[in-house]
């Protein structure tokens, strides 16, 4: 399975790395294939990763010994609130680095708003890459929906960062995440932690794709698809109960 796992996330690192071969994604308005990588996106988290937290609170009641984890496996959904609420307090400080930005035409302050965004989506992606070895998704199929999943969601990221930091992005960021992703494959493949913090992890990285997908949608100047969207959301639901 490590090999496996490992093969995948081989896989994650070649979207990062190679994304910016995908010309299609370029045209304006916002391609219909980043509304319907959104779709999946979210479908996976309310449908797979959020009932998953369930099983994990009841699982870890019996185990858990000291009594600050057993109050945050008993609120374990306040975890995923507190992984949308950071990644939108950091999406503020970038806004308001990118209007500074605009008023003074400083570098400083684009300097800044990529520096915030890589350490944060340095955190996810190594989460992401962690729960790659580590997050037990019920065998070989539930870790491909897992990839499938993350694989068109950071295509979305990709271009949404792309989008904000041009060539700093393409020069140095889509390189530190695609190291985050093996950072993160490469601790959770030597280093095996307690159960209960695999769930805070996966919480956290809920309520961060939530956020990092909404950001992108909702905004009227993105002019997002729609119907795109909904079907990205259908099938991929439809696939995860089919599996399940």
């Amino acid at each position: 399975m490590i090999l496996f796992t490992f093969l995948l996330t081989c896989g994650l690192i070649a979207v990062h790395i190679l994304s910016k071969r995908l010309d299609f994604l370029r045209f304006s308005p916002r391609h219909v294939f980043l509304s319907f990588s959104s779709g999946v996106a979210v479908s996976y988290v309310f449908v797979h990763l959020l009932p998953e937290l369930n099983e994990y609170q009841k699982e870890l009641e019996d185990t858990v010994q000291s009594n600050f984890w057993m109050v945050m496996e008993d609120h374990i959904y306040i975890v995923a609130m507190i992984g949308l609420a950071i990644f939108y307090g950091l999406e503020v400080m970038v806004r308001k680095k990118e209007e500074l930005d605009e008023k003074e035409g400083g570098e400083k302050e684009s300097l800044q708003r990529f520096q915030i965004h890589m350490a944060s989506f340095f955190f996810y992606n190594a989460v992401i890459g962690y729960l790659m070895v580590r997050g037990e998704y019920e065998g070989v199929t539930g870790t491909l929906l897992f990839f499938v999943a993350m694989s068109v969601h950071f295509i979305t990221n990709d271009w949404s960062l792309r989008e904000s930091h041009k060539e700093e992005y393409d020069r140095f960021g889509r390189w530190l995440l695609a190291v985050a992703i093996f950072v993160g494959w490469s601790v959770g493949a030597f280093i095996e932690i307690k159960d209960v913090v695999v769930s805070l992890l996966t919480a956290f990285l809920a309520g961060g794709i939530i956020l990092n997908v909404m950001k992108d949608e909702l905004p009227e100047e993105q002019k997002s698809n729609l119907p795109a969207f909904l079907i990205g959301i259908l099938s991929y639901t439809l696939l995860l109960v089919f599996l399940h």
